[in-house]
C-alpha cells in the first residue's frame, strides 16, 4: 500500500505545476489587456511626461521658426566655382571641369555650408557629367572637397571622317574636349558602321565598340612603339553578337594585317592572354624590323599557340610560311 500511495504523489504534484502556469499565463494576458494598457497610460506620472514630451516639440518647432536663417549669411557660403577636387584630375580632362559641372547642373553662383541637401546636390552634379565614372566622396570642411573617379580615354572611334573618344567600356566622351593633335594620340577604330546610340556619357551601344576599345586599352602603352596605326572592327554577320564571336585585326603603318582575336575581355578556352600576343608582337617586330619587312605587306596571325603564321597580301595564294618563336 505505501508503494502504490508513493506512485500517486508525483501525479499530484504535476497537477499542481500546471496550474501554477495556467495562473502564471492568466497573468501575463490580463497585464496585456486594452483595460490593463489604458489604466497604465493614465497614470499621473506618465501623462505629465507625455505633456511636456508634448510642449517641448511644440515651443522647439516655434522657436525654430524665430530664428534668423543662417543659410544665408555670408560667412557660411562658398562660391561653387572655389569647389576643390582631390586628387586633381588627371591631364587628358578638360581644366575647366568643374565650371562645366556648375554650368550643365545649373547650380547657384554661391551655396551655403549649413545647407543639409548640399552633399546630395554635388554629388549628382558631378555624377552627371559624362567625364565622370563614379563619385567617390563629397567632404564639407570650410569649403566643399570633391573626390572623383574620372573616364579615360582609350580610343577614336572612326565613324563618316569624324573622331568619336570612347573609354575602356565603350562609353562615349565628349568630342568637343579634343583637339586635332589630342585624337592623333590614341588608337584609331575603324570599320565601326553602328552610331552611338546616346549622347556623351552613355554606352556606344554596340558590342563590337566596346571589345575594340578594350583592346585598344590593352595595346595603348605599346601602339607607338609597334607602328600600329589602328584596330579594323569585324563586320556584324548577326544583329545577336557576342564578345567571344568577334576577331579583331591591327593595321600597321605599312598597310600589314595581324590578325589579333578576340577582345581581351574574351573568355573563350584556347584564346591566348595579352601579354602573350604582346610578347609575339615585340619579338617579330625585333626579328624582322617591322612588320611589313622583307617584302610586305602581309597578313600575320598571332593567334597560334607555338607559331605565328605569314602570307603576302598583294598575293592571292593560300600558301602560309610558318614562323617559330
Amino acid at each position: 500500500m505505501s508503494r502504490k500511495a508513493s506512485k500517486k504523489r508525483p501525479v499530484k504534484k504535476k497537477v499542481e505545476e500546471i496550474e501554477e502556469e495556467e495562473e502564471e499565463l492568466e497573468e501575463e494576458e490580463s497585464a496585456l489587456s486594452p483595460s490593463f494598457l489604458l489604466h497604465m497610460l493614465f497614470r499621473p506620472k506618465i501623462l505629465l511626461i507625455l505633456a511636456v514630451f508634448a510642449s517641448g516639440l511644440f515651443f522647439f518647432q516655434k522657436l525654430k521658426n524665430q530664428l534668423p536663417d543662417l543659410t544665408q549669411r555670408k560667412e557660411y557660403q562658398i562660391e561653387t566655382k572655389n569647389l576643390s577636387l582631390n586628387p586633381a584630375p588627371p591631364h587628358y580632362v578638360p581644366i575647366d571641369i568643374v565650371d562645366q559641372v556648375i554650368k550643365r547642373s545649373q547650380l547657384p553662383e554661391k551655396v551655403s555650408l549649413l545647407d543639409q541637401a548640399l552633399v546630395l546636390k554635388i554629388a549628382e552634379a558631378f555624377q552627371n557629367h559624362p567625364w565622370v565614372q563614379k563619385v567617390v566622396s563629397v567632404q564639407k570642411t570650410n569649403t566643399v572637397v570633391v573626390e572623383v573617379l574620372f573616364r579615360k580615354p582609350a580610343a577614336m572611334v572612326e565613324l563618316n571622317q569624324n573622331l568619336y573618344p570612347v573609354d575602356n567600356e565603350g562609353i562615349l566622351l565628349p568630342s568637343e574636349d579634343f583637339s586635332v593633335s589630342d585624337a592623333r594620340r590614341y588608337p584609331i577604330i575603324t570599320g565601326i558602321r553602328s552610331v552611338p546610340e546616346g549622347s556623351a556619357g552613355n554606352p556606344w551601344g554596340d558590342l563590337t565598340v566596346k571589345g575594340a576599345a578594350q583592346l585598344a586599352e590593352a595595346l595603348g602603352p605599346h601602339w607607338k612603339e609597334l607602328d600600329i596605326v589602328s584596330i579594323e572592327a569585324p563586320r556584324r554577320t548577326t544583329a545577336k553578337l557576342a564578345l567571344d564571336d568577334l576577331i579583331y585585326r591591327l593595321i600597321t603603318t605599312g598597310g600589314s594585317e595581324i590578325v589579333w582575336g578576340r577582345s581581351p575581355k574574351s573568355q573563350r578556352r584556347g584564346e591566348l592572354r595579352v601579354e602573350q600576343k604582346i610578347g609575339k608582337l615585340e619579338k617579330y617586330y625585333r626579328d624582322y624590323g617591322g612588320f611589313d619587312r622583307p617584302h610586305g605587306p602581309y597578313e600575320i596571325d598571332i593567334r597560334h599557340w607555338q607559331e605565328i603564321s605569314r602570307r603576302p597580301l598583294k598575293q592571292q595564294s593560300n600558301q602560309r610560311s610558318l614562323i617559330r618563336r
